[in-house]
């Protein structure tokens, strides 16, 4: 129970507050129940830590299998709970080999289970496509911990925290009276840090844009509906062609029609509008054919453009399920009814829009959950963003923790890559956040409304940007698996000192 307890605390630090306070307490009450050298009873405590951990953090799943995709509840349920059980095991394997081969030192025990849970976070980042939602790094956006982020990003900074959590868990396994209080003073302090302080900037400030944001609020279940759809399409472009600043940027599929399926004409005449003004734009829409094969796509227009020209970001990294379909999950999908499942992945990295100086690139929905490949847009330093622009739409999600949680997520990017970040959604949060993770103009979520704000653009490169952007996380692994080993043999010579 005090496991679960410990799991559902750890997401709660998450969002919508972040509390890195809260988080290192949770995993240190898992520490401090993990028994020594007894692995099997180690992974089953581990396993429902990970449990409510994870349950709490994604539960929303069943609002886009349920009410949007019109799964029966028993089955969105039943996908949700063997999602998540999946998931867990990752933390009862690492909880296993902690009780297992961690040394006796304290301190080398932080830093055995501070590796063991780097590796966690790395596998859930990539292995079967990468799903780190709920990653822990998270619940540090306003805690002295995020000062690492532009050095070795959300999960070195998980990494950190782990470390500190297991020497608070460690130290209250061997304190008694008034001494056993030391340890929850450390997360407190923690908490009280005075939010802001995310350490010395790294790049240089560029021009000043001013920007509209658009925030549609339309409901899932009305986006793709025939009846509906003029009114949506109506209220998008009226916005798109009334806006007066540099910039205008609308949601993920914000036009959710192909261009050759818009009313006559429509097409032509935004791409006239903006060749003839001053103003540019980037708007989602699918794009592609039956032929072809469809893509999730960011379409950008300005007085450079001309027909036939337009600016085109085509998403990378797919939802499983929701947009690309793993193999033998068929049966599944086609149980939901989702519009245009199954889309083309674009390429990585993609060019920049071109906005005088400043190089906007944009990204859709889930895809800044993974800043590794945000990064490989530094593969050359010179032609590297300067501002990037997230589109999503959570509407799928309703009006759960997930749109705190996306905010949260765009605000270590922005820490990571020291960028400001734009962010124009569906039902929010529809931001503007500076390149310290600092939100400077907002709208409230599910409603509709538009945002007019200002950004200025950076130039430069923080060091994870350009180690990340060349290697990937490889660099994390090493130093996840080669540390483990390194301290996995010191305990092989704690049990035998004389081989």
């Amino acid at each position: 129970m005090l496991a679960l307890l410990a799991g559902a605390l750890h997401a709660l630090a998450l969002a919508p507050w972040p509390s890195g306070g809260l988080q290192l307490l949770a995993q240190a009450l898992l520490l401090a129940l993990l028994p020594w050298r007894s692995p099997r009873r180690a992974a089953w405590l581990g396993g429902c830590f990970g449990f409510t951990w994870l349950l709490g953090s994604v539960h929303w799943l069943f609002v886009s299998m349920h009410r949007y995709g019109q799964l029966p509840a028993w089955m969105a349920a039943t996908a949700l709970v063997a999602l998540v059980a999946f998931m867990a095991l990752y933390v009862a394997a690492a909880a296993a080999l902690w009780s297992a081969a961690a040394p006796h030192g304290r301190l080398a025990a932080a830093g055995f289970w501070a590796l063991v849970w780097l590796a966690v976070e790395l596998a859930r980042a990539q292995w079967f496509t990468g799903f780190p939602w709920g990653a822990e790094g998270y619940a540090h956006v306003d805690s002295p911990l995020v000062v690492l982020a532009p050095w070795v990003g959300v999960h070195g900074v998980a990494a950190a925290a782990a470390g500190l959590a297991a020497l608070l868990g460690l130290a209250a396994r061997g304190l008694t009276g008034r001494r056993g209080w030391l340890p929850v003073l450390a997360p407190l302090l923690l908490q009280a840090w005075p939010a802001g302080w995310v350490g010395p900037d790294l790049t240089e400030p560029g021009r000043t844009l001013s920007v509209t944001l658009l925030q549609g609020n339309v409901p899932q279940d009305e986006k793709f509906d025939a009846a509906r759809l003029p009114a949506v399409l109506d209220w998008h472009v009226q916005q798109l062609e009334a806006a007066q600043t540099d910039l205008v940027v609308a949601p993920e599929t914000a036009i959710p029609l192909l261009p050759e399926q818009l009313p006559v004409g429509l097409w032509e005449r935004l791409q006239q509008h903006f060749h003839r003004g001053s103003t540019h734009a980037l708007f989602g829409m699918p794009l592609g054919s039956y032929e072809t094969g469809y893509t999730n796509s960011v379409v950008g227009l300005g007085p450079q453009s001309v027909a036939g020209a337009a600016y085109r970001y085509d998403k990378h990294h797919l939802v499983p399920f929701g947009e690309f379909i793993p193999w033998g999950f068929r049966w599944f999908v086609d149980l939901m009814r989702i519009p245009l499942g199954d889309f083309n992945r674009g390429a990585l990295p993609a060019a920049s829009y071109r906005l005088g100086d400043e190089r906007l690139a944009p990204n859709i929905c889930y895809e800044d959950l993974f800043g590794e490949e945000l990064a490989a847009r530094w593969i050359d330093p010179a032609q590297a963003p300067t501002v990037l622009v997230n589109v999503s739409n959570i509407g799928w999600f309703g009006e759960t923790v997930a749109v705190s949680q996306h905010l949260q997520i765009s605000r270590l990017r922005a820490l990571e890559l020291q960028r400001p970040m734009l962010r124009a959604t569906n039902t929010g949060a529809t931001v503007i956040i500076d390149h310290r993770g600092r939100v400077t103009h907002r709208v409230p979520p599910h409603q509709r409304a538009v945002l007019v704000g200002s950004v200025q653009g950076r130039q430069g490169s923080t060091p994870y940007a350009l180690w990340a952007g060349r290697l990937g996380l490889w660099p994390l692994w090493g130093l996840a698996l080669g540390g483990m080993l390194l301290l996995a043999r010191a305990r092989v010579r704690e049990a035998h000192p004389h081989t």
